[in-house]
């Protein structure tokens, strides 16, 4: 709810700043894919927010990052520099932790808007594995630091960075493997798919 009255705030000041002599433009004469970018724009912003508030009230019983939002929308727009940066911070971030808990991302339609195909086809795959998923929000979702991961391998591979430069986040992978619960069927998947992105990237230099 607060994020559809942002939105129609956002459209009535946009509205009045292109005609201030006139009616207020109904939402309808936008066009399609600047709504949706207005909603996801300030959806993001909401979440954002939202980390923050989390990290304040619960940062010393978990390791939160408050700007997985803000580099998984970076990584949407090929803004890859950028996502790389947020999303290295919140890898050492969230391993430097010594707390155990940490928050999860969702992968409901609505949050799925923000991910990649990659993402989404993990996602069904995982529902037609395990169709028990579809009721059991824990299957739903994936760590941020499974997130962070995903994210930093997939802009080190679109900007072609180095075989050594991958080293870390290759053995970063590996010790997220090892910590996430078995239940965490999506986190397994995802760093299995990025594990085997890296060694083919590395078997492409041999």
């Amino acid at each position: 709810m607060l994020l559809f009255l942002s939105v129609s705030q956002l459209l009535k000041r946009r509205a009045k700043a292109i005609c201030p002599d006139h009616a207020l433009m109904n939402a309808s004469e936008y066009n399609t894919p600047d709504l949706v970018e207005l909603l996801q724009e300030s959806a993001v912003e909401h979440l954002t927010k939202f980390r923050q508030l989390e990290a304040r009230d619960f940062g010393s019983v978990a390791a939160i990052a408050t700007t997985d939002f803000e580099a998984l929308y970076a990584y949407k727009h090929g803004d890859y520099r950028r996502c790389l940066q947020l999303s290295i911070q919140n890898a050492h971030t969230l391993l430097a932790s010594a707390a155990v808990r940490m928050p999860e991302v969702p992968t409901f339609p609505e949050f799925l808007q923000l991910m990649d195909d990659d993402i989404v086809s993990l996602t069904a795959l995982m529902q037609i594995v395990n169709p028990k998923c579809r009721d059991d929000g824990r299957c739903a979702c994936f760590s941020q630091l499974t997130l962070s991961l995903y994210l930093v391998t997939q802009c080190q591979l679109k900007m072609r960075y180095s075989v050594t430069s991958l080293v870390p986040t290759f053995e970063f992978i590996k010790i997220t493997q090892n910590r996430a619960p078995a239940y965490a069927i999506l986190d397994h998947l995802t760093l299995k798919l990025i594990e085997r992105r890296i060694l083919a990237y590395w078997k492409s230099f041999a």
